[in-house]
């Protein structure tokens, strides 16, 4: 008799970010959720940090702001606004979807959906070009112009 193999399945982070089949979709939701929660712990760290100004006095602040102004801090900074440009274009986009402006007219659903293919898929690529050109801009006027 033959023995059975046992399949790891545990994929771990690798299986996360390089889940196979993934279509470009897919890729957006995820950017969507670490664009998310990258916001959300800068908001958190923004109300603890400005709240030293309230509790602390200028004592604190000062230095605070000082540290707060160098080359590695201007990096956090353009990833922040990376994040928002994506987040905020592609909740924008996922409004439309759930809408039903960017869907189409109902139709059966057969794979390959075409709605999904002819409609939101171009909607996809769209504010992805737009958050690339907002990010460059951003990063032009963070790192360049100032």
């Amino acid at each position: 008799m033959a023995e059975k193999k046992e399949l790891d399945r545990r994929l771990g982070i690798k299986g996360w970010a390089l889940g196979g089949r993934w279509g470009f979709e897919r890729y957006l939701y995820t950017l969507h959720r670490i664009t998310g929660l990258g916001l959300v712990t800068y908001f958190l760290l923004h109300i603890l940090v400005t709240s030293t100004r309230a509790f602390g006095g200028r004592a604190i602040w000062d230095p605070l702001m000082g540290t707060l102004g160098s080359g590695f801090f201007k990096a956090g900074e353009f990833l922040v606004f990376a994040g928002f440009a994506i987040h905020g274009l592609n909740g924008i986009r996922l409004i439309l979807i759930e809408l039903g402006i960017a869907t189409g007219k109902a139709i059966e659903p057969e794979y390959p959906y075409p709605t999904s293919v002819g409609n939101q898929r171009p909607l996809a690529i769209t504010v992805s070009i737009l958050a690339a050109v907002l990010i460059v801009l951003g990063a032009y006027n963070i790192f360049i112009a100032h």
